[in-house]
């Protein structure tokens, strides 16, 4: 890393230099999908949806398969307008992108200036800080007490330089959320020129009737984002399809950089059948919230350390330090046996693992495989 006292003269460089924070970007690191040794492991490690995806979205992929030459409508017109009705937004205050990643990317390209900030808990979505430091910006952390976004952290850490702040709620890798009302709360604190973005990947997710992901109080401010992904509930992590709803000033500033075709006709097919086939998204909710009680207890009874109550499909377990029974002891463990989980030491949890809500055979299988780890 150059020093900053001498900074590199890009023009006389002997080849081509990445501007300054380019090369100390971490890579975004997904779970992994392979084991040594192992055919056909069950991939626990990405939080995709178990079940598959609808069949009537299926069937609408298919449809699109002779219009592979035709580029897709750069509007996304009948998600877009899938979506407005369904949850009564105007059409013209959503936003659409490559999974709901690139949505976050937009809004920091176009609202950050090198020296400006982001916030985030201090385990917040990776994503949120790669876009961030792409654009020159900074990183603040706010401290999450009991693995928990903390409103009053998270205005502490605000600055006059802070742009936008970032809220996953329910949160990854956590699986943790807060009321509400801590929102409003939140929201009512800070500056207006700071954007608040609510992250609502897992929002469908979270049963308790205190939890909201922000779509209605978002129609009547100037500064708040909710995003959605069809890579979770819906199971179209493969099409990579994301979406926000946001004031029209900034979903107009936001379209202006937008890439023209960033979402797939196949993609905008599968996720207007997706949004209508209520069966599969009842199924999907009512599994995940079946097994993620049954796994978080039946982990907690081993004596490890589990964070929430989730209200994701997933569960995060935190294992001791002792030789022999750590987190990425217990990684190997598992996938000598076939079972795939997620090690989040590029979130700071050296200690845990993720584990995603499997089929019933998949959540026995990690128990009983687990049970034997913790007593070898």
């Amino acid at each position: 890393m150059t020093d900053a006292a001498e900074p590199l003269d890009r023009a006389k460089a002997a080849k081509p230099v990445p501007k300054p924070g380019i090369l100390d970007i971490h890579a975004y690191v997904p779970g992994k999908a392979k084991a040594d040794g192992v055919e056909n492991p069950i991939k626990l490690s990405a939080n995709e949806n178990i079940l598959g995806s609808s069949p009537k979205a299926r069937e609408a992929f298919v449809s699109a398969a002779d219009e592979m030459q035709v580029y897709p409508d750069s509007r996304t017109g009948i998600l877009r307008d899938a979506i407005a009705q369904r949850f009564r937004l105007e059409p013209e205050r959503l936003i659409f992108g490559c999974g709901s990643d690139e949505v976050f990317a937009l809004l920091n390209q176009a609202f950050l200036e090198p020296g400006d900030n982001i916030v985030q808990g201090e385990y917040g979505f990776a994503a949120f800080a790669i876009g961030a430091h792409a654009c020159q910006a900074q990183v603040k952390l706010a401290r999450e007490p009991g693995y928990r976004i903390d409103v009053d952290e998270m205005l502490k850490t605000v600055d006059d330089r802070t742009r936008l702040m970032f809220l996953a709620n329910p949160g990854n890798p956590t699986g943790t959320w807060i009321p509400f009302s801590e929102v409003l709360r939140l929201h009512a604190a800070l500056p207006p020129s700071v954007i608040l973005v609510l992250d609502g990947a897992y929002s469908e997710f979270a049963t308790d009737p205190a939890f909201q992901d922000g779509l209605d109080f978002a129609r009547g401010t100037d500064n708040i984002v909710v995003t959605h992904t069809f890579s979770k509930l819906h199971g179209l992590a493969a099409l990579r399809v994301g979406w926000g709803y946001a004031p029209a000033e900034i979903a107009a500033a936001v379209d202006r950089i937008r890439l023209p075709f960033n979402t797939s006709i196949a993609g905008q097919r599968a996720a207007v059948a997706a949004l209508a086939d209520d069966d599969f998204q009842a199924r999907s909710i009512a599994h995940v919230d079946q097994w993620r009680a049954w796994l978080a207890q039946q982990l907690g009874g081993l004596g490890l350390e589990i964070a929430g109550p989730s209200a994701t499909n997933f569960v995060l377990a935190g294992f001791p330090r002792t030789a022999g029974k750590t987190a990425g002891d217990a990684d190997d463990f598992l996938s000598a046996r076939g079972l795939l989980t997620r090690r989040v030491l590029n979130y700071g949890l050296p200690d845990h693992l993720r584990i995603t809500i499997g089929l019933e055979e998949h959540n026995r299988a990690v128990v009983d495989a687990l049970s034997a780890f913790m007593k070898a």
